[in-house]
């Protein structure tokens, strides 16, 4: 994994890019000494939204298992059991 400052990727941004497109490389953006930010290939990019999307399932199968065990409340019960 390749890490650069900021201003040396805005000097060769193109070059950056690259690193990830073709290279299929990760690129690390400091500032000031510190990670604030990443380039990463496009397939990294799917990867990571298809974790969150299974973990968002998980969790979406989770409260539905706690509904089904728990019971629910109608939004009108709800509604008046908060005042409103």
């Amino acid at each position: 994994m390749n890490v650069i400052s900021a201003t040396a990727a805005k000097k060769d941004i193109s070059g950056t890019l690259s690193l990830a497109e073709y290279g299929k490389e990760r690129v690390v953006i400091t500032r000031q000494g510190k990670e604030v930010a990443a380039i990463v290939p496009m397939e990294d990019v799917k990867l990571l939204e298809e974790l969150e999307d299974q973990l968002d399932l998980r969790e979406a199968l989770e409260a539905l298992k706690e509904a089904d065990k728990k019971g629910t409340k109608s939004w009108n019960a709800l509604k008046e059991e908060l005042g409103f």
